[in-house]
């Protein structure tokens, strides 16, 4: 019988075409872990492409994630899957030879124009399919379940259905979704589990890129080793990645000592309007529409301070970050969960969209009633699931 890693590395070699893609949160482990699986697919000798759908902007994923830009191959992470099938016409030749073959655009309509040296053509002879998925195998990675990969799977139902997928996750709350499940909930971060998939590679595929990427992932889940989740074996898988290359002090230097002065005040105010409730298991912050037109809010990527707020508050389920609007009386606000807690539930009742670790909405209301109409219901749900 074949191991876990036997078969997936069988279904690497069958593959002509492969897709690695991760969460909508584009949290540093799932994008680190992702780009170390596609540097290394890549240095194998396959076709493979990386994916996951921004939600702030679909078209400029350097505005929220710009800090991961240093590692290996984040250029190619695309934000939609394009061109995954092909639309075929075909003409039954075999009673005209063709001389020429043109084509026009007419409104809402593309005109073929084939004009045959000899014989004619008649309706049946013109037939139309589709062909197969461009994709053969697809890895998901750090993702509990397909609808967390938000418009990426969304909008491609038919393709992660009729395709194999390897499912790599750490996260107890995986749904197990895929024909092979390589999960291990023993390890900290996604990033160990892909090393050891890929330190068993006899051909150097592990190098100095891969191992970076991995570090990187490791780095971020463990808040450069200070969570209180860090273990033994976490620090010697990392310090065998350091002996495969990784650029440690290039990814510190990027991570925690490149933070733009504009990002480090709204910190600041955001920790300095910080509020919970009597059990701290639900925090939130406001800031006045004031204090919203005082900062480049869209630029400035949250998770960091919500993960520093996580650490510091352990008991912490749910952190509420709410942005008043310079305009008008509404608050754009961010749900980030912990283990247990669903985000986008959280604000359903505003039409949240999003994930069970992030999910988005805006809230039409004054800062008056935000006690009342906002943190009581949903106070109201964490007590019910917690007590």
């Amino acid at each position: 019988m074949l191991t876990p890693e036997e078969q997936i590395y069988k279904q690497i070699e069958k593959a002509e075409n492969i897709l690695i893609a991760f969460n909508a949160d584009w949290n540093g482990d799932a994008i680190a872990s992702s780009l170390a699986l596609f540097n290394f697919l890549k240095k194998s000798g396959k076709k493979v492409e990386v994916a996951a759908w921004l939600e702030s902007d679909e078209n400029n994923k350097d505005k929220a994630v710009s800090v991961w830009s240093f590692l290996p191959g984040f250029d190619n992470i695309q934000t939609s899957l394009k061109n995954l099938r092909k639309f075929i016409v075909s003409l039954d030749i075999s009673q005209a030879v063709i001389n020429q073959i043109k084509y026009s655009v007419d409104g809402q309509h593309l005109n073929f124009i084939i004009s045959p040296e000899k014989g004619w053509f008649k309706p049946e002879d013109i037939s139309t399919s589709s062909s197969g998925f461009k994709h053969d195998l697809i890895f998901v990675i750090d993702t509990p379940d397909l609808e967390s990969l938000g418009q990426i799977y969304d909008s491609n139902v038919e393709f992660f259905y009729k395709t194999t997928i390897i499912n790599i996750d750490h996260q107890a709350s995986n749904e197990e979704f895929g024909q092979i499940n390589y999960l291990d909930l023993n390890v900290v971060s996604s990033a160990e589990i892909i090393y050891n998939l890929l330190k068993q590679d006899k051909n150097g595929g592990l190098d100095e890129d891969v191992a970076t990427c991995l570090l990187a992932g490791i780095i971020s889940k463990t808040k450069n080793f200070k969570a209180a989740n860090l273990t033994p074996r976490t620090l010697l898988t990392s310090s065998k990645l350091i002996g495969y290359g990784a650029r440690r002090e290039e990814m510190i230097s990027q991570l925690y000592r490149s933070r733009p002065l504009s990002a480090l005040k709204l910190w600041g105010k955001l920790l300095n309007n910080l509020q919970s409730d009597k059990e701290k298991r639900l925090l939130w912050s406001l800031l006045t529409p004031e204090e919203t037109e005082s900062f480049d809010t869209a630029n400035i990527d949250l998770s960091d301070i919500v993960d520093e707020i996580l650490t510091g508050v352990p008991e912490a389920k749910l952190v509420l970050i709410a942005f008043a609007s310079p305009h008008d009386g509404s608050y754009r606000v961010s749900a980030f969960a912990a283990k247990g807690v669903s985000a986008v539930e959280a604000l359903k009742v505003w039409q949240g969209v999003g994930n069970h670790k992030i999910a988005t909405a805006l809230i039409d209301i004054s800062s008056d009633h935000w006690n009342d109409e906002v943190i009581a219901p949903i106070k109201a749900k964490l007590d019910k699931n917690f007590g």
